[in-house]
């Protein structure tokens, strides 16, 4: 496989619907139309997809582990249903205060991720709806993608205003269904 067709995907904004107040169960993850379909057709096409997720609700007490398990078992099995395939999921459980190293922006999950899959980091291709995915993603190397679903427009009206020159290497499409039609070509 090529290291060149790696997509990571954050979650919450991105696959599904987010919430203010978290995506608490299986039953509140909802995906965005589209957005099965997208992920779906990429892993048919020969992209490694990962999915890199803060879950900083479990660490507050929000929910269970075994609730964010469950969220992403309906996501795998949505996506199989239309052929394709996610290949990992990793997530961090941690409190924004606990200073991991495993909580974007930090690239944690993404070496994690890289460990498991030996692929290379600089050629992977990141997606995500908040200035922290960007950052972490930044901070490997990678090509940045932001979906404008989720925190999207508030997240592109910041950086455009308080980071122009970064703002350049940042590819924005309106969903993850924009960004597989643009990788699928």
């Amino acid at each position: 496989m090529s290291a060149q067709r790696w997509l990571i995907l954050d979650r919450d904004g991105v696959i599904n619907e987010d919430s203010d107040d978290f995506v608490r169960s299986p039953e509140e993850w909802i995906p965005i139309p589209g957005s099965i379909d997208a992920i779906a057709g990429l892993a048919q096409q020969g992209w490694h997809i990962s999915v890199a997720t803060n879950q900083s609700g479990i660490g507050r007490g929000y929910f269970p582990r075994s609730a964010v398990y469950a969220m992403h078992r309906k996501m795998r099995r949505l996506v199989r249903a239309q052929g394709g395939e996610v290949h990992d999921v990793v997530f961090c459980p941690h409190r924004p205060d606990e200073g991991c190293e495993c909580r974007k922006p930090r690239p944690g999950m993404f070496r994690q991720l890289q460990r498991r899959t030996g692929l290379d980091l600089q050629q992977a291709h990141v997606v995500g709806d908040s200035l922290r995915d960007l950052e972490a993603g930044q901070s490997i190397g990678a090509k940045l993608w932001l979906v404008l679903t989720g925190k999207g427009q508030r997240t592109a009206q910041s950086v455009k205003a308080r980071m122009p020159d970064w703002w350049s290497s940042v590819q924005v499409r309106n969903n993850l269904a924009e960004v597989a039609r643009e990788l699928g070509r």
